[in-house]
């Protein structure tokens, strides 16, 4: 999607100063923060193959009590719900915005598992202030979500399962052979610490909402092999709020309408929703949706989630989803919503 965060940015906006609270429960808040709690290490990747769009053998990316790894299908409803929920489009469906080829490249977001071989090259961002300056282990060929000749988000995700760490890049464009690369903006992320407050209130990261964008994929690998997704999945909205709540830390709108969605709002399919009607596969996808949720990452088209891509899926299956509708989501109840 086109990442549409800094250049949107009010230039007199002042970071909060207060912390910004998860809707969660107090236990669970003192869980998911890195100052109150020393979180259980990431699962080890030294069993992940290097290779693009690989299985990770049911691995979390990050460890249990991160945001995008709760379980959040107990928790209230959010008093504004009905008018959050109208605003994305009660009548549009969910849109699996990922599958096996599309306009002659992997259709969806490929991610790479490198080594501490691998070596690491100069990143220039056009964003520079709120990225993490590197280097990052890019291979020469790396792959760039759309296709090298993308004009879309091409986005560079890479796993280095040696070092724990996931670097991330939006609007990635090789140069000199890949040699160094140009990108608007990207993030490190060290996998064995809680995602959020990694990085800093305001930034954004290769995701308008200033979050990693691989641990809200669906790949192929979970529900193929795993026949579960033990995570939050990424979607994406036309319109949204000049405001964000965790665990997003950026905005990339300028309008204030409160019924419009903040970066980071989290949704999940009804508990009453029956999934009894559809394919194995999408039951994965769908009892996670219910389970984990949805959290808005970025402005794009309404209802859409992503994956990787992998010529294994079935796109007629995978279409199957649209009959889910956004009036069968309710979201969840937020904490702090930040508007400066």
């Amino acid at each position: 999607m086109p990442h549409l965060s800094p250049r949107l940015k009010l230039a007199a906006c002042v970071v909060a100063s207060s912390v910004i609270l998860f809707g969660l429960s107090l236990a669970r808040l003192r869980a998911a923060d890195p100052a109150k709690s020393d979180p259980p290490a990431a699962e080890p990747t030294a069993k992940l193959e290097p290779g693009v769009n690989g299985s990770l053998h049911g691995m979390r990316l990050f460890p249990d009590n991160d945001p995008w790894n709760t379980d959040i299908s107990a928790e209230p409803v959010d008093p504004n719900s009905a008018a959050l929920v109208a605003s994305i489009g009660l009548g549009k469906p969910l849109h699996p915005d990922f599958g096996t080829v599309a306009n002659g490249a992997p259709a969806g977001m490929q991610y790479v598992v490198v080594t501490k071989d691998q070596p690491k090259v100069k990143v220039v961002f056009e964003y520079a202030g709120e990225s993490d300056p590197g280097p990052y282990p890019v291979p020469h060929d790396g792959p760039i979500e759309g296709g090298p000749t993308s004009d879309g988000g091409r986005h560079v995700l890479i796993i280095d399962r040696d070092a724990m760490k996931l670097y991330e890049l939006f609007s990635a464009f090789p140069q000199d052979g890949g040699t160094w690369w140009k990108a608007g903006s990207g993030a490190i992320w060290d996998l064995n610490k809680i995602s959020y407050g990694q990085r800093e209130k305001r930034w954004t990261s290769s995701d308008a909402a200033g979050l990693p964008v691989l641990p809200g994929l669906v790949r192929y690998d979970e529900v193929s092999e795993q026949k579960e997704i033990r995570h939050a999945l990424r979607f994406t909205a036309v319109k949204t709020r000049h405001a964000y709540t965790a665990p997003a830390t950026h905005y990339a709108s300028n309008k204030t309408d409160p019924h419009l969605p903040p970066m980071g709002l989290r949704v999940r399919l009804k508990a009453s929703y029956d999934l009894s009607k559809f394919s194995p596969t999408n039951q994965v996808i769908l009892r996670a949706i219910q389970r984990y949720g949805l959290i808005l990452a970025d402005n794009g088209s309404d209802w859409f989630i992503t994956g990787s891509p992998s010529p294994h899926w079935d796109e007629e299956d995978l279409h199957q989803l649209t009959r889910v509708k956004g009036a069968d989501f309710e979201v969840v109840k937020m904490g702090e919503i930040t508007t400066r």
